[in-house]
């Protein structure tokens, strides 16, 4: 007897393996305490704003929320110093990048992007029939000058993500802007700028400067890092009014629902409490690792509200015993980096405790 088939391109999928969630670590170890520093969330949470705005909007979720986002858009437009052509607001930056692959990528195509990098490139890619060709990364950052070599074989797309997840490392504006004259025109270039709020040197491109300047760039940006909106799911992308065009064509009739949409206006509304979690993660940021580079730790410079950690050992076996006491890290198998692991910075105290924790077992 016959049965359905699924597409072929499925085999070629690896399933993507976000952080432990906390109610699974809770459920399986009957802790009642959690540390999760897996997911690049904001240990301190969303804005007071943010929270207002959602639970007024909740008496209103007997209606469909307005589907192109059109307030959310223009307090973005405003923000950006760019036109409300020029922005598209879906579910999460993951939405949006799948979004990017539906309307450019056709079978057969080849998509630049480094390796290690953010996974749903080579899933988003695949699904569309196109062909991931994946860059090792150089130094642990993008090697623009190999990506530019492989772009200039026919390529239709590059994606660099800026910082980059999970290494924390960045590509400078000079480099950037070198290897983008080094294309050639009809290739499109992805930035994933999702960590872009979090980085305070000076070299950093901004996607959104360089969209002005008419280079065939799309930029992808989120609210779920700094803004800590990571549960309700709000992505937006930026780039010419003719490619956003082209976004909307295939993206869903209400991808953002009403409450996502209240919560992120309030969060733009609140520079003060923004203001406060970057400079909160800054400090955190150092002072983690410092303490993990005098643990004899090989630590990455980070640019992000995470940082790459050399365990030197199975990183796996060291999440499984850190879940044991309640804190979830990320090991870096996901990425085939396995003496590696990623770990989100907390609020002080986290902070601590994990310290505490990983030479206890380190040293065990």
């Amino acid at each position: 007897m016959s049965k359905p088939k699924c597409r072929e391109v499925l085999e070629r999928l690896e399933h993507y393996v976000p952080g432990k969630p906390v109610e699974e670590v809770r459920a399986k170890y009957g802790l009642s305490k959690i540390i999760k520093m897996a997911s690049n969330e904001n240990p301190w949470g969303p804005s007071p704003r943010a929270l207002e705005a959602a639970r007024m909007e909740l008496e209103k979720v007997a209606m469909y929320p307005e589907g192109t986002c059109a307030e959310l858009r223009r307090a973005l437009a405003a923000r950006l110093g760019v036109t409300e052509e020029m922005v598209t607001v879906s579910n999460g930056g993951d939405n949006v990048l799948m979004m990017i692959a539906q309307a450019f990528v056709e079978p057969g195509d080849r998509v630049v992007m480094g390796t290690p990098t953010f996974p749903v490139y080579r899933t988003a890619c695949l699904l569309m029939g196109g062909e991931p060709v994946e860059v090792p990364l150089k130094d642990f950052t993008h090697d623009l000058k190999a990506m530019a070599e492989a772009a200039a074989c026919g390529a239709k797309m590059v994606i660099i993500c800026n910082p980059n997840n999970p290494t924390g490392t960045i590509v400078e504006h000079r480099e950037l802007k070198a290897f983008l004259n080094m294309l050639p025109q009809d290739v499109l270039v992805v930035l994933d700028e999702v960590y872009g709020d979090f980085v305070d040197s000076e070299d950093f491109p901004d996607g959104v400067e360089l969209i002005g300047q008419g280079k065939p760039v799309l930029s992808v940006r989120s609210f779920s890092k700094l803004y800590g909106l990571a549960g309700l799911r709000v992505g937006y992308g930026i780039g010419a009014p003719e490619l956003i065009q082209a976004l909307n064509k295939v993206r869903e009739p209400f991808p953002v629902n009403r409450v996502a949409q209240a919560a992120a206006l309030g969060a733009l509304q609140d520079q003060e409490f923004k203001e406060r979690v970057l400079s909160e993660t800054r400090r955190g940021r150092a002072e983690l690792a410092s303490a993990l580079r005098q643990m004899g730790l090989r630590c990455l410079d980070s640019h992000t509200n995470f940082l790459f950690v050399d365990l030197g050992r199975d990183s796996e076996e060291i999440f499984q015993s850190l879940l044991a006491r309640g804190i979830v890290i990320r090991p870096g198998k996901v990425w085939k980096t396995p003496t590696w692991c990623r770990i989100t910075i907390g609020q002080p105290e986290e902070n601590r405790e994990l310290v505490r924790a990983l030479s206890e077992i380190l040293a065990g």
